[in-house]
């Protein structure tokens, strides 16, 4: 893990963590859990914390990208009943990799997070789904609940204050569609992780029926650094409605990936330098900028991007979860989307038609533009088969599966030609 070091930037929530120092004590060395002590002890009104976060400019970390403290505003704080505050941390988006490693090297900056917006919405108990395949960092996240327990940070009367919070951890089964959140708040309650209508929103009916917010890991573990700058500074760390700093997961043909942490703005070219460049000095094709699901980018066009939510909009793609995948010069776009058009088929979960059948199509013409068995007219059949999923589903897992595709096919459709008129891959097979 990185952070961007320089005069202007002060690292957050990856900064100087090697595995090592994620126990409370340590945490508590950095400055951790300051930010709810201070908010509990000046008794701080739930609406200013709310306001302070709306000053922060942070959106949503998980891919939406929706204001953080607009959507705490929307739980209703005067609800008799019981409330749920939910993190997701159900990371199945292929290229992500950057909230399991804050629950195994910063849990607690998680935890601090969740009790500040437990506070703010006047909910008294929490949820994190973790996905089904981690299992060690699930461990070490219980590990770090029972610290936080014993330390007065989580349970009853936090820091000697009236506040009660009480948090659990919940291990989710490795279903890629849980990471939708009306999805996962359906394997929450023990049933088929599959989403729910909307309306009714979560907010109003979430968990068991109850107003529900749900936050991604990354969103939760900004908030304690967020109270200890204040909002102001904290947006003003990068672009105006781009506040603050990121976590991109950077894979692919590079020298270093893993996670950087950076300001939102960067150029791409900071953080392709940062991972030391494309792998044996080749020559860059194509990015994926924000997560398998986001479309594909010829390399040209991003290496003149700033990675913040509107100028990868303006490129034609999207942020998402900030899972950059980088292709070189021997990648051949066909494979990839064979590979991405794939996943969608095994992962959608059945519940739409244009989806369970679709995407069967869409990986199905792609396989067999690949295997040399292509027609001229399969590009526009894909376009039009991603045109009949797109838009028509109820969760977003439809779109998932046709945006890669309409890009694929618009930005690289002399190559998916090629395939299809000589039978085999444009890209030199000595590269």
């Amino acid at each position: 893990m990185t952070s961007l070091h320089n005069r202007h930037i002060k690292p957050l929530i990856l900064a100087g963590l090697d595995g090592k120092n994620w126990h409370l004590q340590d945490y508590v060395a950095r400055g951790g859990y300051a930010s709810l002590k201070r908010i509990l002890s000046e008794k701080i009104p739930p609406e200013q914390v709310i306001a302070e976060l709306k000053a922060s400019s942070l959106r949503g970390r998980g891919g939406a990208g929706f204001p953080t403290g607009l959507k705490w505003s929307f739980m209703p704080r005067q609800f008799p009943g019981q409330k749920y505050l939910v993190c997701n941390t159900d990371e199945g988006e292929p290229g992500t990799f950057k909230d399991r490693d804050i629950i195994r090297y910063n849990p607690h900056a998680l935890i601090e997070g969740m009790a500040i917006g437990a506070y703010a919405m006047g909910i008294t108990v929490g949820y994190n789904y973790i996905h089904g395949e981690i299992f060690a960092d699930y461990d070490r996240f219980e590990e770090a609940i029972e610290e936080a327990r014993a330390a007065g940070m989580l349970g009853n009367n936090i820091a000697g204050s009236e506040f009660s919070f009480q948090l659990h951890a919940f291990h989710g089964y490795g279903a890629y569609i849980c990471g939708e959140e009306t999805a996962l708040l359906e394997s929450l309650e023990g049933k088929k992780g599959q989403p729910r209508f909307k309306p009714p929103f979560p907010a109003s009916f979430g968990l068991y029926g109850k107003p529900t917010t749900i936050n991604n890991t990354e969103t939760f573990a900004a908030v304690p650094f967020i109270f200890a700058m204040g909002g102001e500074n904290y947006a003003a760390l990068g672009k105006p409605n781009n506040g603050g700093t990121k976590i991109f997961s950077i894979s692919g043909d590079v020298e270093r990936p893993g996670n950087y942490e950076i300001p939102l703005g960067t150029p791409f070219a900071t953080l392709l330098e940062l991972a030391g460049g494309m792998r044996g000095g080749k020559k860059i094709k194509a990015v994926i900028p924000g997560g398998s699901s986001a479309p594909v980018i010829v390399g040209d066009v991003m290496m003149n991007t700033d990675l913040d939510y509107d100028s990868i909009s303006k490129a034609g793609s999207m942020l998402g979860s900030g899972a950059v995948i980088v292709m070189d010069e021997t990648r051949c776009m066909v494979k990839s989307l064979e590979r991405l058009s794939y996943f969608y088929f095994e992962e959608s979960c059945g519940q739409c038609t244009p989806c369970r059948e679709g995407t069967g199509w869409l990986y199905r013409l792609v396989h067999r533009i690949e295997n040399g068995l292509g027609r001229p007219e399969d590009l526009d059949m894909l376009n039009s088969i991603a045109d009949n999923i797109q838009g028509k589903t109820i969760c977003a897992l439809g779109d998932a599966a046709a945006m890669p595709v309409r890009a694929f096919v618009k930005n690289f459709r002399t190559e998916f030609e090629y395939h299809i008129e000589h039978k085999h891959c444009l890209v030199p097979t000595y590269l």
